[in-house]
């Protein structure tokens, strides 16, 4: 396939650079310039043969922006298939506008961070036609490992959005077990072997463990160098929360954890730092 890749961050170089290997890419960015990718020198060139337009972006208004450019540009039939994680009603907007120009539109926000785009091991949760997924598939095949359709348009991000709410809430309580472990006088090899294989077990206990030195080797034994950054994890919560407002739902923990995330990254230095120095930050506080 001929394919466009626009947004060519920490994410979208690794993922544009395996696709390399069995497709011609040609892609942009207003900043990055990877060297191992032939650039265009606009989204509209990079998109205006294409087969594929892949789009890793940071939000949603940049999405809508970049895709009011590049959908009158594409060619009839042509997918645009969007990596980025934004809210749903951008993407819902997104595809809508796509389908009136003759296009298909797939969102597909992933999963695996920086390691996964890297090693091509990455989760691609999937929302929109069945047809048009089907044609990305061997895509999929390359960046990653799995993909989940999980229904029509949007639907991508909405399990995007409801995974990293359980994300950040488990952080959050595995961190402020092993914080009141500490002052309990409880051994942290001793709460990770009764935690990890009892009834508290969970992904951030058991394979992101946030205490150095404990389970398997995650960004904590790293003084906490990001896998996942915590202001992505708050970018995340934030958007948990606008989709709960606009769905009426009850969210209570997911708002707690927003509340933490945000008081850490804007307040405390978590910026830069790896969602699960929130261990270090509860070690040093006292109740209230």
């Amino acid at each position: 396939m001929k394919i466009g890749f626009i947004g060519l961050g920490n994410m979208g170089a690794p993922m544009a650079a395996n696709l390399t290997k069995d497709h011609d890419i040609i892609g942009f960015d207003t900043v990055a310039k990877p060297a191992d990718i032939t650039m265009a020198g606009s989204a509209i060139e990079a998109a205006k043969d294409a087969d594929v337009v892949i789009t890793m972006l940071p939000n949603g208004s940049i999405l809508r922006s970049v895709a009011a450019e590049i959908h009158p540009a594409m060619k009839p039939g042509a997918i645009h298939l969007d990596c980025s994680t934004v809210d749903v009603e951008s993407a819902r907007a997104v595809a809508a506008q796509a389908e009136t120009r003759g296009l298909k539109a797939v969102d597909a926000p992933v999963s695996g961070g920086i390691g996964g785009a890297q090693a091509g091991t990455l989760t691609f949760m999937a929302g929109g036609p069945g047809d048009a997924l089907a044609d990305v598939k061997p895509l999929f095949d390359i960046m990653g490992q799995k993909a989940v359709h999980c229904g029509p348009a949007g639907n991508g991000q909405a399990a995007k959005i409801c995974n990293n709410m359980i994300l950040g809430v488990t952080m959050i309580a595995t961190c402020e077990a092993f914080a009141l472990a500490d002052k309990l006088g409880l051994d942290r090899q001793a709460m990770f072997d009764v935690v990890s294989t009892s009834s508290g077990y969970s992904w951030t206990m058991n394979a992101y463990c946030p205490a150095p030195g404990i389970g398997p080797q995650s960004p904590a034994d790293n003084d906490y160098q990001p896998g996942f950054a915590a202001e992505l994890m708050l970018k995340d919560l934030n958007l948990s929360q606008m989709a709960a407002a606009a769905a009426d739902a009850d969210t209570p923990m997911g708002q707690a954890a927003t509340a933490l995330y945000r008081q850490f990254v804007e307040d405390e230095g978590g910026a830069g730092k790896d969602f699960s120095a929130m261990l270090p930050r509860f070690e040093s506080r006292r109740r209230g």
